[in-house]
């Protein structure tokens, strides 16, 4: 069957507010980062944010998955904490943790600074639940390539089409935040369809024509 990418220059959390979705859809996505939301501050953000995954969680139909990717920041001193912030979203909306896989951002043992070594990678769900016997692997050791600086790397976006594909009857896979469309060219190179939003038009542009070089 052939494969599908629609991307819709808005807003994203404007965009789930309307859309219809069922259970063929799974949510995979990286909210921005207090970085890139020059009207919020710290805590407008966190709130912002916990806020965003509850919609997330409550838009999607009960048996169907959403996917964060999600890089903690180190900020005045302090650590902040996004996996934390992705489950108080999702407890918010009734939904439990299906999986949390670590990302590996560097090599171990090698210090960074502005972001910790490694990324969250986190599933989650109302009313699925996974055979304990089929569990995959809990560390991402390499993130693979990634096609811009903000991007969801090839091993997360890979990873979760895999679980999709594996464990869910979802084929639809919805970025509202898909900057240059990673995970639409990852989902359409797996068999997926891919629905995509993005505020700048310019990443908009570019997520309806990436297509991934591999070696």
């Amino acid at each position: 069957m052939s494969t599908t990418r629609e991307v819709h220059h808005g807003d994203g959390v404007a965009w789930l507010h309307a859309a219809e979705l069922s259970e063929r859809h799974a949510v995979v996505t990286s909210l921005p980062d207090v970085s890139e939301v020059s009207a919020m501050d710290l805590a407008q953000w966190q709130s912002w944010f916990s806020a965003t995954v509850r919609l997330v969680c409550e838009r999607i139909a009960p048996s169907a998955v959403a996917i964060f990717y999600q890089t903690d920041i180190k900020r005045d001193g302090r650590w902040i904490d996004k996996g934390t912030l992705v489950q108080q979203g999702a407890a918010a909306a009734g939904a439990h943790l299906l999986w949390h896989k670590i990302v590996c951002r560097v090599a171990p043992g090698m210090p960074t600074f502005g972001r910790p070594a490694y990324a969250h990678l986190l599933c989650l769900s109302r009313e699925l639940r996974v055979d304990p016997g089929r569990s995959t692997p809990d560390v991402l050791p390499e993130r693979g390539a990634m096609t811009w600086p903000r991007a969801m790397p090839l091993a997360a976006c890979e990873a979760s089409c895999r679980f999709l594909l594996r464990e869910t009857e979802c084929r639809i896979v919805v970025d509202p935040f898909c900057g240059v469309g990673t995970i639409l060219a990852v989902a359409n190179d797996h068999g997926l369809s891919a629905i995509g939003v993005e505020l700048s038009r310019k990443r908009a542009d570019k997520a309806r024509a990436l297509v991934l070089k591999r070696p």
